[in-house]
């Protein structure tokens, strides 16, 4: 779920997404926590819960897991192709949530809808729904292991980004780890064409086109994803200080900037005849998918809160590392829940997968340790690619 940690980036920003997606820095994720800290009638017990690093650390990871696994259920019909309308009902979800808690007193610091921030933020929401569209059409066509590995480049296009915009830098370290990271999508990809050619040289030609060209939409979309969600986390990066957000303000005005575009982009480029809805929607998944659809707008506000929660509880180096550890679950999930090869090479992308997360998670906690012994004239502002590692997931 590292997409609807790409889904996470959009609304938590895992992203990966986020983020998301996925969703910031310790001192904007306290308020989002506040209101829960204070309340005066919690028991013993729940603020032995509350105050948990192990429980939050599994509350952040089974949150990704669920909502990258919801997310591969959702677009893996065989017949599927209304991504925009999945999108934009999981950001109406999201929304509806967010008002609705606040109406109740839940929520206390979503600042009112100010039309100038919107149409700031308006061209960094399109972006957003570039990122996860092409993120959802990814894992459509991509098994999870093989979508989470290839998801970890784009934290090397973000950090050269960052390098030429904003003069950031990269370490020794961190170039080992982004050679890794290659080196376990190229085994990757390699694995997943090993296994198309066998089921070839099988009894399964027929199938086995099907898969070679399934295989080479879905790294198309994946390299388109690379460099939108780069853009989007660069480009967010340039505006967001001048906004002001917290938390929830991000979150809100990202699902509402882009529930008219991803609305309209579903009129317009999406097949709505009854057909195609009965295509999308067979009787006898019609509710499983709309309980998932559902729950997928949910999850996006879940993952904000356990990032946070994680955070609050331990600190920003082990919810790096645990970022980095969560890759493995989510690979395996797609092992268990959706039958996705399991061979000595898709293993060994996996392992590797995993082993470059953890020297990245390391490598940035060496640059921070770093930057924190240098003067403040002479200090470089947070990365942004850490800030996307951190939101990948999101997700």
């Amino acid at each position: 779920m590292e997409d609807k940690n790409d889904n996470y980036n959009k609304k938590t920003p895992d992203l990966e997404m986020r983020n998301f997606n996925r969703r910031d820095s310790e001192s904007q994720r306290e308020p989002f926590l506040r209101s829960s800290l204070k309340a005066p009638t919690s028991t013993p017990a729940l603020v032995n819960i509350t105050n948990s690093p192990p429980i939050s650390i599994l509350a952040y990871c089974m949150a990704s897991i669920s909502m990258t696994v919801t997310n591969k259920y959702c677009v893996s019909g065989k017949y599927w192709n209304l991504n925009f309308f999945y999108l934009a009902i999981q950001s109406l979800v999201c929304i509806l949530t967010i008002v609705s808690c606040k109406q109740v007193g839940m929520i206390k610091n979503l600042a009112p809808f100010d039309s100038k921030k919107a149409k700031t933020w308006f061209p960094i929401s399109i972006l957003l729904v570039g990122m996860i569209y092409t993120s959802t059409k990814a894992l459509q066509f991509l098994s999870v292991p093989v979508y989470t590995i290839f998801k970890n480049l784009t934290i090397i296009v973000i950090a050269y980004g960052e390098v030429l915009w904003f003069g950031g830098s990269v370490t020794a370290s961190a170039i080992f780890s982004f050679g890794l990271m290659v080196l376990s999508s190229v085994v990757a990809a390699w694995a997943d064409i090993q296994h198309a050619l066998y089921r070839e040289n099988t009894q399964e030609n027929s199938s086995s086109h099907e898969a070679l060209s399934m295989l080479n939409a879905g790294y198309a979309w994946m390299g388109m994803n690379v460099f939108c969600t780069a853009a989007y986390v660069l480009s967010m990066r340039k505006i967001i200080k001048k906004m002001n957000f917290k938390d929830w303000d991000t979150m809100f005005y990202n699902n509402l900037l882009t529930i008219p575009v991803l609305f309209l982009c579903s009129l317009l480029f999406e097949d709505w005849s009854s057909h195609n809805i009965n295509k999308n929607f067979p009787i006898n998944t019609r509710n499983s998918l709309i309980l998932g659809m559902i729950y997928s707008g949910l999850a996006t506000i879940f993952i904000s809160y356990c990032s946070a929660w994680c955070i609050r509880v331990t600190s920003s180096t082990t919810y790096s590392m645990v970022g980095a550890l969560n890759k493995l679950p989510i690979a395996v999930s797609g092992l268990i829940f959706f039958a996705a090869p399991v061979t000595f090479g898709s293993v060994s992308a996996i392992i590797i997968g995993f082993i470059s997360g953890i020297v990245y998670a390391w490598a940035k906690i060496r640059q921070g340790q770093a930057n924190k012994m240098q003067l403040p004239a002479s200090k470089t502002v947070m990365s942004a690619s850490s800030l996307s590692n951190r939101d990948a997931s999101s997700s």
